[in-house]
This record gives structure tokens, C-alpha cells and sequence, in this order.
């Protein structure tokens, strides 16, 4: 019995001695072949770094303001008594706009007219009386102070009518009315916007190092969705206070406006031009791989591996942007001409991993593209 639990277990031992070995035969032979795997390629898509014209023209997003622009309000609280105007329609400095009911205060001038008649009269005889010394001087004095006081009261008086008597500050478009006869106005309570359109502002930023190529009297054009065509204008203001948060600095443009097309609060596209065109190397903005650290590009070329065999794979390439167009991005440095750069894809790449070019559907490169829905 014992010489047969002692062979039971050395035919277990040996078995387990067997299975390990076979086991480790394939786990070696595992290892070897996952050493030598090669992911398979990564498809993507190319394009030739070109060396082309490049107009040095700045391009910004800017809001037209305008040269004068208030909400025109009430002065004094009062209840409407006469709408001089109609919305949208162009008005003239000094024309009324609104008019207040002024009933009690004309009341009040009435009698504050016969208190300075009075005060005049008395005035006149205190001084005739004075000159033949009936009264002393002392009393004049008394007369005139109440004469002067009666004039003050006079005219607090009409300058309150005056108040509520709401006219144009300036010459402009005058808005939709936000008033009704009849209706009560408290003190600030807007009547309706007014808006100088001739001229107007365009106000728009730049970046900080774009300021030594801006000159005052540049001339610009914008372009907005809101009209066809640009209209063009000149540069009229520097702010000279630089943003610390993003080291932009704000640019004022005037434009004579003659067309009306510009309306305060409008969105446009501003362009700029800062000189004669350069040469400069173009590809795809979608080529860019952006990130905190630098701006990169994946070029494709012959990378050897490490069995020595050559194989097309990409290189990381780190570059300096300059400004862009439509599709396209300017590389100031880290590019060649001729070099071929990934232009879609790159998401999935990383440096040496290895590409098959599919440029069957390529990502847009046009300096001025038209979309079709435009």
C-alpha cells in the first residue's frame, strides 16, 4: 500500500513537472513572437508643405459702435402728454422727442412770475425811498435779496418745465418708442435708443506684437453676414492700456458709414493690411496637432526599425505658426518645402508608428474656401 502511494505521487509530480514545462515552452515562445509584432499600419492622409505667396494681411473679429449712442430716459418723473417722434425715424439735435404733463408746473411759474413782479416793485420804490433817505439802506438790501430770490424761483421753474421736455441730444436714428401717451415715467425710465450711424466705430483687439505694424490712418475693410460686400474704413485709436489676461490691445476704426449697412452692435470680420505679401510655407490647419507644450506636425518618411528594415512611418516635427487663411496656416519654422505632412489621422498616431497614404478624400486646403452652404 505504501509502495503504491509513493508511486501515485511521483507519477503526479512528474505530470505537473510536464504540464509546467510545455507551459513555459509557450509562454517563452509568446514572449518572442509579441517582441517582434508590428502594429499594423495607421491610414491616413498627406499633403506636400508648398512654398507660397502670402498676404501679410490681419485678420480680427470686430463689433461696430456707435459714435453716439444713448437710451434716451426721462429726467424727471411725469406722465406723457405728447410722442413727437416715430420709431426708426432719422432726428435732428434740439427736435422734441416727448412731452411730459407740465400743468402744475406752469401753475407754479404763474405764480412764481407775479412773486418776482411784486418783488420787482417793491424793489423800485425801496430805492427811490432810499435815495431820498425815507428808509435805511438796510431795507433796499432787504428788497433787492427778495427781488433776486423771486428771479431764482422763476427760473427753477422753467428749467424743471425745460426737463420735462425731452429732446434730441443729437443728431441720429431714433429707436422703437418704449413709451405710451398717458403712461406714468419714473425717474431713468428709457423712452427709446438713439444711435449716431455717420460715422460709426469699429472695435476690435490684436494681438500685442501686431502693434509695432499698425499705424493710425491704416486703412481696413470688414466684411459682415449682414450685408454683401466690405465697406472700408481707417484706423483711428490705440487703447494704451495692453489686456495682462490675453496681451491683446483694443484698435478703433471710424467709417464714414454713408450706406448705413453698418449698425451699431453688428458683428464683423475686420482685414488689415500690414505690408507687401511674403513667401511663406503653407499646409492644411488641420495638420496641426495643437497642445499646451508646442504646435506639431507628423511627416512621413522612411523610418528604420529596430530589426533595421526600413518601413514608411511618421516623424514628430514641432513648428511656429504664423497667421492663417481659409484652410490653411503659414509655418514660420520646423517645415521644408517638399517635406510630406499628415494632414488627417494624427489623433491616432505617435512618432515612428507606421502609415499607408489614402488620399482619396483629403481634409480642404484653399486660401479662400466656399462652403457650400454659405
Amino acid at each position: 500500500m505504501r509502495k503504491r502511494m509513493i508511486l501515485m505521487l511521483a507519477v503526479v509530480i512528474a505530470f505537473i513537472a510536464i504540464i509546467g514545462s510545455v507551459k513555459y515552452f509557450q509562454i517563452r515562445t509568446a514572449m518572442a513572437q509579441g517582441g517582434s509584432y508590428q502594429p499594423p499600419p495607421e491610414a491616413v492622409t498627406t499633403v506636400v508643405a508648398r512654398q507660397e505667396q502670402w498676404n501679410t494681411t490681419l485678420n480680427a473679429i470686430g463689433t461696430v459702435v456707435a459714435v453716439n449712442g444713448v437710451t434716451v430716459s426721462a429726467d424727471l418723473p411725469g406722465v406723457v402728454q405728447q410722442i413727437a417722434f416715430d420709431s426708426g425715424s432719422a432726428v435732428r439735435r434740439g427736435d422734441l422727442l416727448v412731452r411730459l404733463d407740465t400743468k402744475q408746473e406752469i401753475a407754479q411759474l404763474a405764480s412764481a412770475e407775479s412773486q418776482r413782479d411784486l418783488a420787482a416793485l417793491n424793489l423800485q420804490r425801496s430805492k427811490g425811498m432810499m435815495e431820498k433817505e425815507i428808509i435805511p439802506r438796510a431795507t433796499y438790501d432787504q428788497s433787492a435779496a427778495e427781488h433776486r430770490q423771486a428771479e431764482a424761483r422763476v427760473a427753477e421753474i422753467r428749467a424743471m418745465i425745460q426737463r420735462k421736455t425731452i429732446r434730441a441730444p443729437f443728431t441720429g436714428v431714433i429707436g422703437i418708442r418704449q413709451v405710451n401717451v398717458g403712461q406714468y415715467l419714473a425717474p431713468g425710465s428709457p423712452v427709446a435708443s438713439l444711435q449716431a450711424l455717420q460715422p460709426v466705430y469699429v472695435n476690435f483687439t490684436v494681438p500685442q506684437q501686431e502693434l509695432s505694424r499698425l499705424k493710425r490712418g491704416a486703412v481696413l475693410e470688414v466684411k459682415s453676414d449682414g450685408f454683401t460686400g466690405t465697406e472700408s474704413g481707417r484706423v483711428n485709436a490705440f487703447e494704451p492700456l495692453i489686456d495682462a489676461s490675453t496681451r491683446n490691445v483694443q484698435v478703433q476704426a471710424i467709417f464714414d458709414n454713408k450706406s448705413g449697412r453698418l449698425s451699431p452692435g453688428m458683428f464683423v470680420e475686420a482685414a488689415l493690411a500690414r505690408g507687401s505679401a511674403t513667401s511663406a510655407i503653407t499646409i492644411p490647419t488641420s495638420a496641426i496637432s495643437y497642445a499646451p507644450f508646442g504646435d506639431s506636425v507628423y511627416i512621413v518618411e522612411q523610418v528604420k526599425g529596430p530589426d533595421g528594415k526600413s518601413y514608411l512611418g511618421v516623424r514628430q516635427q514641432f513648428v511656429k505658426l504664423g497667421g492663417a487663411r481659409g484652410d490653411q496656416v503659414a509655418v514660420l519654422t520646423g517645415l521644408k518645402a517638399g517635406e510630406e505632412v499628415v494632414t488627417s489621422g494624427l489623433f491616432k498616431l505617435r512618432p515612428g508608428a507606421a502609415v499607408v497614404v489614402n488620399n482619396a478624400i483629403r481634409p480642404g486646403n484653399s486660401p479662400s474656401p466656399k462652403p457650400e452652404d454659405s
